[in-house]
């Protein structure tokens, strides 16, 4: 009788561990596919789906057609290097205090492609870095990680051709996705050196790929809204003398260069748009669109010779706000959110997607119930911030609300203090203005709430 038992319960052991096994494919299957395009400098409203008047963007224009597009996206710090370790690690700057090299290992441990490879996924990283990991931490995050930078971003192939970076990191993505099967779900992550100028090129400030050559060739270049000399001379001048100005001299301040420049850097963006539409093909092609979920955003905006600046790096409008599409093939319902999206939202976002939760030690949240339409609360207000080592470049920290947005410059002992509602372009500086004084104050303690708990800003300069 004992020894019946036994056989007996053999089969009954195997066949719980063939159900297991067989729900744990289920769940993998479940998981959506993961494609998430990064840009470099590239201002939210620099597509045709977000009003652009000539740009050509019509693979991202369908995403966003599609998908879920934010209307209010913002980075936390306006430049390539901090937004990209924010968006890794889910932290503001202060908090994950990266200003190049080695990313602090304690916060790669719970970033975003780690939580991605413990929930199962093929994970591969194409493309700019400007930071190193830690290599032992990079070989569990990633399957495949190949860095592609710029300077230059035409590339000498092994044929003697040349080709753009951005033609590059796509091949590459669409090589692993080829590779890739319905079984075990995947996340690609192309980051791009597009849009950002070649700064050590003075003439042709912006290499565009010959998928693009042929656009905007006998267009005039529209001006910059805020173009206006005037509102570059209303500057402290902290702004004037920064390296705002200086690269305004490189690219934008005569009619020949802004022409010559705009053009091309459309030109830049249109490639990436082009690049993207060939990673979609290619997902389609393997049958994995109808179960994957892409997202496209940039890691800073971009002045573009708005109020006689270049570069990005201030509390301004246009160095903070970025596009966000995030289109999931599995709930294609075409929708625009007016809800605040922040660059350090993305990891929480792509690990919900995942089924892992976000760790503690993120400040950023999952959009994945905004776009479902479950009635959350959400955030009115965020914290924006830049310190660099860049003498040239001015430090500051303030709070960008729904209506106000305050902005301390503590070097310089300057503030600011707009009013979204009365003047949307930023145009006039309230924090003299005797009637906002009650305002001022609120947006002072708001920061300092906001602030502090992440940890104290870097040390300043003077």
């Amino acid at each position: 009788m004992k020894n019946f038992e036994i056989i007996r319960a053999r089969p009954m052991k195997y066949l719980l561990l063939l159900l297991s096994l067989t729900t744990l494919a289920i769940s993998a299957a479940e998981k959506p596919n993961i494609v998430f395009f990064l840009v470099d400098d590239q201002r939210n409203d620099f597509l045709g789906c977000t009003g652009h008047p000539i740009i050509q963007t019509p693979n991202i224009d369908k995403l966003a057609d599609q998908g879920t597009l934010f209307k209010n996206a913002f980075v936390t710090t306006a430049t390539c290097w901090v937004s990209r370790a924010s968006i890794l690690t889910g932290m503001y700057m202060r908090k994950h205090r990266f200003q190049g090299g080695l990313i602090n290992p304690k916060y790669i441990a719970t970033s975003y492609p780690m939580g991605l490879k413990k929930a199962g996924y093929q994970t591969a990283y194409f493309g700019k870095t400007h930071f190193r990991l830690d290599k032992k931490q990079q070989a569990k995050m990633f399957d495949e990680f190949k860095q592609v930078g710029r300077n230059p971003f035409h590339k000498k192939m092994p044929d003697g051709s040349l080709k753009h970076e951005t033609d590059i990191i796509a091949d590459l993505a669409i090589d692993f996705i080829k590779r890739q099967s319905e079984e075990k779900p995947f996340f690609v992550n192309m980051n791009f050196n597009a849009t950002h100028a070649e700064d050590s090129d003075k003439k042709d400030h912006f290499p565009y790929p010959e998928s693009a050559a042929h656009l905007y060739t006998d267009m005039t270049m529209p001006l910059p809204k805020l173009h206006d000399r005037k509102i570059f001379e209303s500057q402290p001048k902290f702004m004037q003398n920064s390296m705002h100005n200086d690269r305004y001299k490189w690219r934008w301040d005569t009619p020949e260069k802004y022409q010559h420049n705009m053009r091309n850097y459309l030109r830049m963006a249109s490639g990436i748009d082009f690049a993207l539409g060939r990673v979609v093909d290619a997902l389609k092609e393997k049958n994995l669109n109808d179960n994957t979920v892409i997202i496209y955003t940039a890691d800073n905006g971009y002045y573009a010779g708005d109020r006689g600046f270049a570069g990005k790096w201030t509390h301004y409008e246009q160095s903070l706000r970025v596009p966000l599409i995030i289109f999931d093939g599995r709930n294609q319902k075409g929708q625009k959110l007016s809800q605040i999206a922040l660059n350090i939202d993305l990891g929480a976002t792509m690990l919900d997607y995942a089924g892992m939760p976000t760790p503690k030690q993120y400040n950023g949240s999952s959009l994945k119930p905004l776009i479902e339409g479950e009635k959350v609360e959400w955030r009115k207000e965020f914290m924006g911030e830049f310190y660099s080592k860049h003498k040239t470049i001015p430090n500051w920290e303030g709070i960008r609300a729904e209506r106000y947005v305050y902005a301390s410059y503590p070097e310089e002992g300057f503030e600011f203090l707009h009013d979204l509602q009365k003047d949307p372009d930023q145009l006039q500086n309230f924090a003299k203005n005797p009637e906002y004084k009650e305002i001022l104050k609120k947006m002072r303690k708001r920061l300092r709430e906001t602030a502090d708990p992440q940890g104290k800003p870097f040390v300043t300069r003077k």
